[in-house]
């Protein structure tokens, strides 16, 4: 996923910091290769296609590919049976993965995943960084990072004009849909969260983050939505590609909405972000204490004391958790975020 990737991306500087004239390369699914271009700290990219992916025979002469590069180290962030093969068939003398009873023999070096962070960032951020542990690299606070071109932010700067954007009033991204509906704050929740913007700030212009054929859904939100509302969302903006959506998000004060790979790169791009997690999610997992500020994050367990989520239900039938989850308890957060940022 694309916000994996960009998370796991944090290594890169460690590792360069630590072994300045080391190779080191990524390898990632194709799609994902826009929110880690033009990294500095990444020597070159290895992709794995959709081919690769769906085809034995191609999946095989890509494993001879690796192989000839002769790695000295291998570190597998992903830690599923294709990424324990790869590993495996690259020959290096250093392996270094997570532990798990069925891969264990796989690795020189196992790693346990922490359930409890150590220094106040995102699990995803400390697992990640235990993974250096064996290069003896220390854990420090750091965050990803996603390097956009001075081209890039002048097509997006002209974009917004053409569209009747004014920058001197506040620019709101907002993630109306999650990657699935199990992180998908519901629609008409949703909507009374984006008047609840609109009546904090009368002058705010909201963009919605989507791709077209998410438009029904995002269609719905924006309908129910107060009239006053509509006429501050530009609903027909949004990036065609993942890198204009990138370069139009730079240009926001905020992006706020549904946890996922949007606000991952909002916060790489260095944008506050204020974030709805899913009922079924462990907050713990993508949000540190060391965000807060100009980062905000809720969830149910903000609101309801000893709340326990039956992961399995609130996945399969996350309307019954979702339902309990009131635009009332988030809106003075929200509200006052928006007043700051």
């Amino acid at each position: 996923m694309i916000g994996d990737v960009l998370t796991s991306s944090v290594m890169f500087e460690m590792l360069k910091d630590r072994y300045p004239n080391a190779q080191l390369h990524y390898l990632i699914n194709s799609h994902t290769y826009p929110v880690v271009q033009h990294h500095p700290y990444i020597d070159e990219f290895v992709f794995v296609t959709p081919k690769i992916e769906h085809s034995y025979i191609a999946f095989y002469r890509f494993l001879k590919q690796i192989r000839k590069q002769r790695y000295d180290a291998v570190i597998d962030v992903y830690g599923k049976l294709s990424s324990h093969f790869i590993t495996v068939f690259s020959g290096a003398k250093i392996k270094i993965g997570y532990r798990k009873k069925q891969s264990r023999f796989i690795f020189t070096h196992n790693i346990q995943r922490i359930k409890k962070p150590q220094h106040n960032a995102s699990l995803a951020i400390e697992n990640r960084l235990r993974l250096l542990a064996p290069l003896h690299i220390e854990f420090k606070q750091c965050s990803p990072k996603i390097y956009l071109q001075p081209e890039e932010l002048t097509a997006a700067n002209t974009l917004l004009a053409e569209q009747g954007i004014d920058l001197d009033k506040p620019l709101y991204m907002i993630s109306v849909l999650g990657s699935n509906r199990a992180k998908t704050y519901p629609a008409a929740y949703m909507a009374q969260l984006l008047d609840a913007i609109v009546e904090e700030k009368g002058d705010a212009q909201l963009l919605f983050n989507y791709i077209p054929k998410q438009e029904k859904e995002a269609r719905e939100i924006y309908n129910l939505t107060k009239p006053s509302t509509q006429q501050q969302i530009f609903f027909d903006l949004f990036g065609k590609s993942l890198r204009e959506f990138l370069a139009l998000t730079a240009h926001c004060d905020a992006m706020i909405g549904n946890e996922g790979g949007a606000v991952n790169m909002a916060k790489a791009l260095n944008i506050p972000t204020f974030i709805i997690f899913s009922p079924h999610l462990n907050k713990a997992n993508w949000f540190g204490e060391v965000e807060t500020g100009d980062h905000q994050a809720v969830h149910m367990s903000d609101f309801v004391d000893h709340y326990e989520a039956d992961v399995i239900a609130a996945k399969s039938s996350p309307e019954a958790y979702y339902l309990k989850f009131k635009p009332t308890f988030i809106e003075p957060k929200l509200k006052a975020f928006v007043k700051n940022h």
